[in-house]
């Protein structure tokens, strides 16, 4: 049973926010399962885009309270899963702890390994497009985290 998820991207404040919040409503439910974000190349202390803020809004969720945070070797070693948008992401985390292979995992495993590409800096289909596939990622890890 996982009790701690970790969802990594770079800058942690487009799709690893998206997934750490849109996971945290769907198991909002759980309140022992912790769930977080980090970047590893974080822009530490920046909130969340203002269009991945928008459409989580519209989704009726606000992470209005989200900041930028960089991934340490001890968020990685309390995790119990971490989910990653892209494999350099992975390559770096393996990098960075090579014994949190066998719990790191793209978030679009269940996808096909499906890989999220990074909306940053792009208009709001890109944005769109993003929140999709991490919706649709975070509905196929529920089967594992909904237990």
């Amino acid at each position: 049973m996982f009790k701690h998820v970790l969802v990594i991207c770079v800058g942690n404040i487009c799709r690893s926010p998206i997934g750490e919040y849109l996971l945290r409503h769907k198991l909002r439910h759980k309140p022992d399962l912790t769930i977080e974000s980090a970047g590893i190349g974080a822009l530490v202390g920046k909130p969340v885009d203002e269009t991945a803020q928008d459409l989580l809004r519209e989704h009726g969720i606000d992470a209005g309270d989200h900041r930028a945070r960089q991934v340490t070797a001890d968020m990685l070693a309390k995790a119990d899963l971490i989910l990653a948008m892209e494999e350099k992401h992975l390559k770096y985390l393996y990098d960075m702890a090579p014994q949190v292979r066998g719990k790191a995992f793209l978030m679009g495993k269940w996808l096909g390994d499906q890989p999220v590409p990074d909306p940053y800096r792009q208009q709001r289909p890109a944005f769109e497009h993003a929140f999709k596939l991490i919706d649709q990622a975070s509905d196929a890890w529920l089967k594992f985290l909904d237990k």
